[in-house]
């Protein structure tokens, strides 16, 4: 539930306010997992995870809506080995992509990736660095289209941990950072985040009884004056 900005002739802003609702599904089983999500604006959401074999992983979503060239598709086939994993990518559009990451010590992981997007005459290659340990992540991430992303998770302790990131686009000069934390209690768990454009977001999730979860959510954006509530109840485990 949040605010909506509505086209306007003049310089002031006019924000009307408005209210969505989600209904969602879920199928889980240990080799084939189905996430169905509906929305009032008649926007259909699906995922599907198929374990082919061992190594072997299927990935496809869609989202269908009843805008014009709006709706896409993506299927994407993961192969994992002892110590690299793979991606393969389709989707409309004639878009196309491959990734590949390679553990080069059992902390230090590289890889790249390449995509075409045929429908838009755009191509594209990335390159990325993980490093991790039991108490730490930190990741790297910098493309020719201009995307230079560094992030950093630190477990604090068993039931608390704390996340940096930063994000900058060398082509536009944008600059994105922003800091958030996870907080596991023993029937609920918050998360939350704050970011450099006066951002803040909290998302709460709590056990009521075996089966389910209430939820709540908001967002404050201060520099546009947005703000936003939700809340849900998610049944089964």
């Amino acid at each position: 539930m949040g605010p909506t900005e509505v086209p306007s002739q003049s310089a002031e802003t006019i924000k009307i306010p408005t209210a969505h609702y989600e209904f969602g599904a879920n199928f889980i089983d240990p080799k084939l997992m189905l996430f169905g999500r509906i929305l009032t604006d008649g926007r259909l959401n699906a995922r599907v995870k198929c374990d082919l074999t061992d190594n072997l992983i299927l990935k496809a979503n869609a989202q269908l809506t009843n805008e014009p060239h709006m709706s896409h598709g993506m299927l994407n086939f993961d192969y994992k080995g002892s110590d690299f994993r793979t991606q393969f990518q389709l989707g409309n559009g004639a878009l196309f992509g491959a990734s590949y990451i390679q553990s080069v010590t059992p902390h230090f992981s590289m890889g790249g990736e390449v995509f075409w997007a045929g429908q838009h005459r755009k191509s594209g290659i990335g390159y990325a660095a993980r490093f991790n340990t039991d108490k730490m992540v930190a990741t790297g991430q910098v493309a020719s289209t201009g995307m230079v992303a560094l992030s950093y998770v630190q477990k604090i302790s068993e039931k608390v941990s704390l996340a940096s990131d930063f994000m900058y686009n060398y082509m536009s000069r944008d600059v994105t950072a922003s800091f958030g934390y996870d907080y596991i209690l023993r029937q609920c768990r918050l998360r939350g985040k704050i970011d450099s454009n006066g951002c803040v977001a909290a998302f709460l999730e709590e056990r009521l009884n075996m089966g389910l979860n209430f939820i709540l959510s908001a967002e404050l954006d201060h520099r546009k004056k947005d703000y936003k509530f939700g809340f849900g109840l998610t049944v089964g485990e």
